[in-house]
């Protein structure tokens, strides 16, 4: 009886798995190189990620320290999420309102340094860029939000962060039938979790070839959002 419970475990994983390959080849057919796939998922979140790096390169990045222009650091990085339309609109609002004084700048340019350029572990810049958020001014909506949390590592460096869309995703786990450790306030765990998810896609996928975690992102967008019910 175990051994049949294990294979029932077995096939209900492949066929969650292939039924969210089916759904995410029926919205492109041609997987993560299909071109209705990078004019609707791919290109503008690439676009994203190079003018990060012409705007807020490390480089530029510590020059604009050096000089204390907090106000352009914040100016700049709102301005590139604002090319996307990753974050709600209350989220957007929230951090304009937040980096408005000079404070607030402030306190988002340096913990925003730190968290895409920093040298200390991943889990502690991610635990401090948290700290930095729930710290900055709130006019009405709350900045510290998954989204927010996880948007400017995405934009900033594909390669190793992913961006959290908390509805989607937990959706998107549940189609795929994964284990996706999910609470509410940004935390370690569930962002290691999620980064979990993300590789199982790319493991149990590899002929899709994903480049970086703006494919997986993606997939995880079209198996949990409804736009692509």
């Amino acid at each position: 009886m175990l051994f049949q419970h294990g294979n029932m475990k077995k096939k209900t994983k492949q066929s969650s798995s292939q039924r969210s390959l089916k759904k995410f080849l029926r919205a492109f057919k041609k997987g993560f190189y299909d071109q209705k796939y990078l004019d609707w998922e791919r290109d503008y979140k690439l676009n994203a990620h190079l003018l990060w790096k012409e705007q807020l390169n490390k480089k530029e990045f510590e020059r604009l320290l050096d000089e204390g222009s907090w106000q352009l650091i914040a100016k700049r990085a709102v301005n590139i999420e604002a090319k996307t339309n990753l974050l709600f609109s209350f989220e957007k609002m929230a951090l304009r309102d937040a980096v408005k004084s000079d404070k607030g700048a402030e306190i988002f340019a340096i913990g925003l340094y730190d968290y895409v350029y920093g040298k200390n572990a991943p889990q502690e810049r991610f635990e401090k860029f948290t700290r930095v958020l729930a710290a900055l001014p709130r006019k009405q909506t709350r900045v510290l939000t998954w989204p927010l949390q996880t948007v400017f590592g995405f934009i900033a460096n594909p390669e190793k962060h992913i961006f959290l869309k908390p509805q989607v995703t937990k959706h998107a786990a549940g189609f795929y039938d994964f284990p996706f450790q999910y609470r509410s306030k940004p935390n370690w765990e569930t962002y290691q979790s999620l980064i979990s998810f993300a590789r199982q896609i790319e493991k149990d996928f590899p002929e899709l070839k994903p480049r970086d975690f703006i494919d997986l992102q993606s997939f995880i967008w079209v198996l949990g959002s409804p736009e692509y019910a």
